[in-house]
């Protein structure tokens, strides 16, 4: 093998491991509490790509998760600005057993679905229900730079403890044109506008 080709290997092996690193590990919490909110009031506007948006806060959230993935949204709409990554969460039973378990985990399109090869693997866990009672996909949407750089740390296998509101968000622009994204504020939907859009004041990694 010619010195080239070894140059050539080992770049691919650094390429290789750092796609790796930066994606994270599929790991088991045990004991990770259910998030608490309660009823809050308040609001705040910003703007945002030419749009006036408020920001109606629903409850206060207090989020203990394992992270079992991450998609970053880096687009030009209001969304992508407001909520550069959602982070896909689990707690109780799913986070106690997401390391013997794969629910092969995947984001896109601000969803997340999982899948499992057998549902006999849900032995530990309960039902399908179970397993989407005590998972998320959140829409996360830092309050300041702080918030945010700590947000671009987090990887699949992090557990979280994150603090901030569920909020409804409406915008409009000079033209007339609207955006608007509603909270879930219940751990029993599934599908569309399941997702939790947090206005998120802080984060902290656990581990």
């Amino acid at each position: 093998m010619n010195k080239k080709a070894v140059i050539i290997i080992v770049i691919i092996v650094v390429v290789v491991g750092k796609i790796l690193l930066d994606r994270g590990s599929r790991i088991s919490i045990a004991n990770v509490p259910e998030p608490v909110q309660t009823p809050a009031t308040g609001h705040k506007k910003t703007e945002v790509k030419g749009y006036d948006v408020n920001i109606q806060y629903l409850y206060e959230y207090d989020m203990k998760a394992l992270v079992v993935s991450t998609k970053n949204y880096g687009g030009s709409s209001v969304g992508d600005a407001l909520s550069p990554k959602d982070l896909a969460v689990a707690w109780g039973t799913v986070a106690a057993n997401n390391g013997e378990v794969d629910f092969h985990w995947t984001q896109s399109g601000r969803w997340v679905s999982w899948r499992l090869k057998s549902y006999d693997e849900l032995a530990n866990i309960g039902t399908e229900a179970d397993v989407n009672r005590q998972s998320a996909n959140c829409h996360i949407i830092p309050a300041d730079s702080e918030v945010r750089g700590k947000l671009n740390k987090i990887k699949r296998g992090k557990y979280i403890h994150l603090k901030g509101y569920l909020v409804n968000i409406n915008g409009v622009n000079k033209k007339g044109d609207t955006f608007y994204w509603n909270s879930s504020t219940t751990r029993e939907d599934t599908g569309a506008h399941s997702c939790e859009v947090i206005y998120t004041t802080d984060i902290e990694i656990l581990n």
